[in-house]
């Protein structure tokens, strides 16, 4: 595998650059300004961090509903030759953006990327002034917004504030006509690899596309397809390796996280005209009766609640933390993460994929039920969908979390019908990946039966999912936060139960405020109630998984199994063995200098501190 630095190692040319950095700034809270030519600028911020952090330089987490940046771009003389694009990671939450004073672009959503083209402003000179007006109205409850709090100060289960920029900005020239996109899927029963290349621009004659598979560098498949239309979709057929032992090794999985490089190329004749880097991997994601399935075989989930949060950034994170966060998710024993009401930085993704953790990809939820919050909903899932659906990390796609959203799941039969039909709509995109209608409770459309349960009674525990009839029965009766698992209409078919929640025990040294649903005393009182609780779980034969509360402290939620600056709170060996549980095949500590990830490629390895990681049976 070879390593990227790319904003989107999916989509990933050699030519381009990024825009961090200081910007000028200002607040527009009475959203007086309406052009550049209007706004004063009075102060400067550090992009891509968000005002109400301290990195960002200003670190104000008042209510500011509209800000303003502006910066003024040197072109290189390649940057004004050909096509430039400017790309935004993510603004929140509606975003407006000139070149040289004119309108080049508008988005809404706070957590998509989007693009605008400004060839025509950079060939007029030298430099190009961009300037972004993004508006956020911090009370507005009906837009997708996750954890991010409406009142002053963050409270219960709700953080600061993001506005603005919070994802990588950066410029990137490609020719006349370039690849807009690449989409992998993959079919073990075929043994294939899905590909469905998008062209922008003009289509002249003799174009085509070729696609090179590679695995460790060597060549797996070199195709060639004619171009007559802006979508190309082909199926690429590889040699069965036959035996399990040698179709393991091609397999991606987290005990064995195989990628395979690719270079698409967009020729004219036999003239290159752009070129891309990518990368998939052959990989099979199913449910079947009451198991998940990775690969065709049962696989048990140990998952890790992730909430996606840095106490000086909030969701701004550099490449290094992203990686560490995922590296510490491995270490902790863990094989996957529910990204918690986020959708986090592609190169997060990109660490799962390098690094082989599992992913439920989850939609921040607006807190009411309004037509224009029914729209924007399902408008940005839509754009969720087309940005990630090429990460093979990815195992499941979770539209609704605990019925917020849609509040009145039992008595309205529209929330009901909102939930099946993002349900369907995202198996309608996507029919590769488990879907979770409503993480938690209240189930009416699922693949996935998923469960929060916060008892801190481990009997009782055992008792509700010890085996598959008391999960059954714990299905009909049990109502966690009053609420009904199951609604009327849904019929339980065997699916798989997990449970997606519990635990969040909190341990709080020097007496600090915050808290958690249960509290240990000490260091020691917190690795025996993890333990206590964890070997529980893992005698619960009716789940097919866990999601435990949660990997760091978040603010004033103190319940993480790791501090908010990620120091561990107890020995993390200790830690990933009760995690693992009875499951443990085998634990080794591996010299990082020579492999720390088994069949990671080399590079991954330089200066590392070592690396423990718990290998499980399925794995």
């Amino acid at each position: 595998m070879r390593y990227s630095t790319h904003p989107t190692p999916l989509l990933e040319r050699e030519h381009w650059r990024d825009l961090g950095g200081l910007w000028q700034f200002c607040y527009d809270d009475e959203a007086r300004w309406r052009h550049p030519s209007e706004v004063i600028f009075d102060r400067q911020i550090l992009v891509p961090y968000a005002p109400e952090s301290r990195k960002s330089g200003i670190g104000d987490e008042g209510f500011h509903p509209v800000v303003w940046y502006s910066l003024t771009v040197t072109l290189t003389p390649e940057e004004r030759s050909g096509r430039l694009l400017l790309h935004f990671g993510a603004v929140d939450y509606r975003a407006s953006v000139w070149a040289n004073g004119h309108l080049v672009a508008e988005h809404e959503g706070g957590h998509t990327p989007f693009t605008a083209d400004i060839t025509e402003q950079a060939q007029a000179g030298e430099t190009v002034e961009i300037v972004v007006r993004a508006e956020d109205d911090p009370h507005d409850l009906a837009k997708p917004r996750g954890k991010q709090d409406w009142q002053r100060e963050p409270h219960s289960i709700w953080y600061p504030r993001t506005t603005g920029i919070w994802q990588t900005v950066w410029l990137e020239r490609v020719p006349e006509t370039y690849l807009r996109r690449v989409r992998w899927s993959s079919s073990m029963q075929s043994w294939e690899i899905g590909v469905q290349v998008e062209v922008a621009g003009p289509l002249p004659p003799r174009m085509s596309v070729r696609v090179r598979l590679y695995r460790d560098g060597d060549l797996l498949a070199d195709d060639r397809y004619g171009v007559r239309h802006p979508e190309v979709s082909r199926q690429i057929s590889l040699a069965d390796p036959g035996i399990d032992d040698f179709r393991n090794e091609l397999l991606w999985s987290p005990a064995h996280p195989q990628l395979l490089d690719a270079q698409v190329d967009l020729l004219v004749g036999e003239q290159v005209v752009d070129r891309v880097r990518s990368y998939t991997a052959m990989r099979y994601v199913a449910v079947h009766g009451n198991r998940f399935l990775l690969n065709g075989r049962p696989y048990y989930l140990r998952m890790v609640l992730d909430q996606g949060y840095w106490p000086d950034s909030l969701m701004t994170a550099t490449d290094d933390e992203l990686r560490q966060d995922v590296e510490l998710i491995r270490r902790l024993g863990f094989n996957g993460a529910r990204k918690h009401q986020k959708i986090e930085n592609p190169r997060w993704l990109y660490w799962c994929d390098v690094l082989g953790v599992l992913v439920w990809e989850e939609m921040p939820s607006p807190y009411r039920f309004t037509p224009q919050a029914v729209k924007r909903l399902t408008r940005e899932w839509e754009e969720v969908l087309e940005r990630d659906i090429s990460h093979p990390c990815i195992v499941a796609w979770v539209p609704f979390n605990e019925s917020w959203g849609v509040p009145d799941l039992p008595t309205n039969p529209a929330h009901r019908d909102y939930v099946r039909a993002l349900y369907h709509l995202t198996k309608t995109f996507d029919s590769s990946r488990p879907v979770i209608g409503n993480d938690g409770w209240e189930h009416v459309a699922t693949d996935i039966l998923t469960i929060h349960d916060y008892a801190d009674d481990t009997e009782a525990l055992r008792r509700r999912y010890g085996t598959i009839e008391s999960t059954r029965l714990s299905l009909e009766q049990q109502q966690p936060a009053d609420r009904a698992l199951t609604l009327g209409g849904f019929e339980v078919m065997g699916q798989p139960v997990v449970l997606s929640e519990f635990g969040g025990i909190a341990y709080i040294p020097n007496h600090e405020s915050g808290w958690g649903y249960s509290e240990s005393q000490s260091e020691i009182d917190f690795l025996q109630d993890y333990s206590a609780l964890l070997a529980a779980i893992h005698d619960c034969h009716g789940l097919s998984g866990f999601c435990y509360t949660q990997l760091t402290d978040t603010f004033q939620e103190k319940n993480g199994l790791l501090y908010e600056d990620r120091r561990p709170k107890a020995d993390m060996l200790k830690l990933a063995k009760s995690t693992q549980g009875n499951r443990t095949a085998r634990e080794m500590t591996i010299d990082p200098v020579l492999n720390p990830y088994g069949n990671s490629p080399r590079w991954l390895n330089r200066q590392r501190e070592p690396l423990v990681l718990a290998e499980t049976a399925e794995d």
